[in-house]
C-alpha cells in the first residue's frame, strides 16, 4: 500500500472509532497532581490580590494560556496522520511576538540602569525548576495520549505537547512567581518552557514513532 493510502486509511479509522473517554480523565488526573504540585511545593504568592490589579502580572497568563491553548490545538492536530500545523503556527507565534511587544515597552520606560535587576529578578532559579517539575504530570499524560494516535511527526507532536504542558505549568508558576517583569518573564519563562518542549521531543521521538 502507498504511503499516503495508508495515512489517508488511518486517518478514517480515527474518524470512525469512539473517542477515547479515558482521555479527558487521564488529562484532568494530570492536571490535579499539578495543582496538588503547585500548592504543596510553591503556594499562590502573598500579594495577589492587589497584584491581580496590575498590568505587568496581569500580563503572564494572558502570555501562557494563551501559548498553551495554541499548542494543545497544534498537539491535537499532529495526533492525526500526514497532519500539519498549518493556521496553528501563527497561534504558536502569538505569544512569542506579544512578548517581545512587551519587552520593548518595558525597555522604552524602564531606566537603563535597572535592566540588569529586572532581567535577572529574584527568583530565576526557581523558575527554571517549578515549571518543569508543575509540567511533567501534563507531559507524560499528553505523551501517553499521543501513543493512542497516529502521529506522522513524532518528535513535532512531542515537541507541541511539551508547549503545551510547559504553558500549563506557567500558568501555575505565574499565581506564584514575584518577578512580573517582561524581560524576567521573556527570558526565564521562556526557557523553561523550551527545555520541557525539548523533554517532549525527545519523548515523541522515543516512544510515538510507528
Amino acid at each position: 500500500m502507498r504511503t499516503d493510502a495508508l495515512i489517508e486509511t488511518l486517518a478514517n479509522d480515527l474518524d470512525a472509532r469512539p473517542a477515547r473517554r479515558g482521555g479527558t480523565a487521564l488529562l484532568a488526573v494530570s492536571a490535579i497532581v499539578s495543582a496538588a504540585l503547585f500548592a504543596a511545593l510553591l503556594g499562590p504568592r502573598a500579594d495577589l490580590s492587589a497584584a491581580l490589579a496590575t498590568a505587568p502580572f496581569v500580563a503572564k497568563p494572558v502570555l501562557t494560556v494563551g501559548l498553551g491553548l495554541a499548542a494543545l490545538g497544534a498537539a491535537r492536530r499532529l495526533a492525526r496522520p500526514g497532519a500539519r500545523l498549518e493556521g496553528w503556527a501563527i497561534g504558536l507565534a502569538f505569544a512569542p511576538l506579544l512578548a517581545s511587544t512587551l519587552v520593548a515597552v518595558e525597555l522604552a520606560h524602564r531606566p537603563l540602569a535597572t535592566w540588569g535587576a529586572a532581567w535577572l529578578g529574584d527568583n530565576a532559579l526557581v523558575c527554571l525548576t517549578a515549571i518543569p517539575t508543575l509540567a511533567a504530570p501534563l507531559l507524560a499524560a499528553a505523551i501517553l495520549l499521543l501513543r493512542h494516535e497516529a502521529p506522522t511527526r513524532p518528535r513535532l507532536a512531542g515537541a507541541v505537547a511539551g508547549l503545551a504542558s510547559a504553558a500549563a505549568g506557567a500558568s501555575l508558576y505565574a499565581f506564584h512567581c514575584q518577578d512580573d517583569s517582561a524581560l524576567f518573564v521573556a527570558t526565564w519563562y521562556t526557557l523553561a518552557i523550551l527545555g520541557v518542549a525539548g523533554i517532549g521531543a525527545i519523548a515523541g521521538h522515543r516512544w510515538l514513532r510507528w
